[in-house]
């Protein structure tokens, strides 16, 4: 199969994936992927891709009565390798995506459907800030500093799980911090690691005209640096934290930025924007992450719990946030062009 001709999946996938992957990037991705034009969007992502890996995802596909009509490269770079299989066929969401998470952990492979109306670039990007923009959940990075980094994350790790109502653990952490000084914040805040690819998807979706903005269970403090430092972000919320005499006071300002409040605050920034909710999209790796997610056009679950995977509409798990690119249908080439890189 080319990304021109449509044939048969169980028949062709294999042979015409092995041959172009075999081929440098150069001659094997066009400027421009193919127009999306079926009802439904199938992206495969691996380290690499063995023939027998499509082979199995052929015959899930032909089991199921889906007709793949095209297929693309997206990229076939040494540590990445993106297919986007267009599929037509009477497709039930919900069964399907858990079906496929079922189907990529037998193969090893990251199997993400979507509709493929949302295979193009989001006006707005909403992205959670701990753990999903950053590589650590700053409150327990604090709590380890002010000594009561276990109480702090268990309260965190249960809170994250869907265990414990985001808000009330919210409020025992903070009360842990007490007396911790902005001094110290101020010292952390260039240390916290940022989440590889986070740079480049804000880069591109800044390139491509989309607004961006952290909701975040997490502090302004932080979200603001990033903003400021790092980040082409346009938009910040979060929680703000409550300072007397340079040292926190272990109280909360309301109100607290929960699951709740980040949905809330997506659709009042799209509002704001002028912009619909298929235009839209979000990303987070947390339960208190799941409202926003099923809001918009692509709700992306990153480096998830368990729980969030399986309830989130689409995941990405084993590559950096810059993956979500694909999900927008660009192609690698695209992408180098968007953040000034050479293809």
């Amino acid at each position: 199969m080319d990304a021109s001709s449509p044939s048969s999946l169980y028949t062709s996938t294999a042979d015409a994936s092995r041959a172009a992957f075999s081929l440098p990037v150069a001659a094997t991705l066009p400027e421009v992927p193919t127009a999306v034009t079926a009802a439904w969007c199938l992206t495969v992502l691996a380290d690499d891709i063995e023939a027998v890996q499509l082979q199995r995802l052929a015959e899930f596909i032909e089991a199921n009565e889906w007709r793949p009509v095209a297929l693309d490269i997206l990229s076939a770079r040494e540590d990445c390798r993106v297919l986007r299989i267009q599929l037509e066929g009477d497709i039930a969401f919900a069964a399907a995506r858990l079906a496929l998470l079922e189907l990529a952990q037998t193969l090893g492979l990251e199997l993400v459907l979507q509709a493929g109306g949302t295979q193009c670039a989001p006006k707005l990007a909403c992205f959670d800030m701990d753990s999903t923009l950053i590589q650590a959940e700053v409150i327990d990075e604090l709590a380890k500093i002010a000594g009561v980094g276990d109480q702090v994350a268990e309260i965190t790790l249960s809170a994250m799980r869907g265990e414990l109502d985001f808000q009330q653990s919210f409020r025992k952490r903070m009360g842990l911090l007490k007396g911790f000084t902005e001094a110290s914040l101020a010292e952390i805040a260039p240390r916290i690691p940022i989440m590889p690819g986070a740079q480049r998807l804000l880069l591109a979706l800044r390139a491509l005209g989309c607004k961006t903005a952290i909701l975040s269970g997490g502090f302004t403090y932080f979200a603001n640096y990033l903003k400021n430092n790092h980040l082409a972000v346009d938009f910040v919320h979060a929680n703000q934290l409550a300072f007397a005499e340079g040292a926190l006071t272990g109280e909360v300002i309301d109100p607290i930025v929960d699951g709740a409040r980040k949905a809330l605050l997506l659709q009042e920034i799209a509002q704001q924007l002028d912009l619909s909710l298929d235009q839209v999209i979000a990303v987070g790796d947390g339960a208190n992450d799941l409202p926003m997610l099923s809001l918009g056009a692509l709700g992306i679950a990153f480096h998830a719990k368990p729980k969030v995977r399986a309830e989130a509409p689409q995941a990405i798990d084993g590559f950096g946030l810059d993956a979500a690119l694909y999900l927008f249908g660009l192609n690698d080439r695209q992408i180098a062009d968007l953040v000034g890189e050479a293809a």
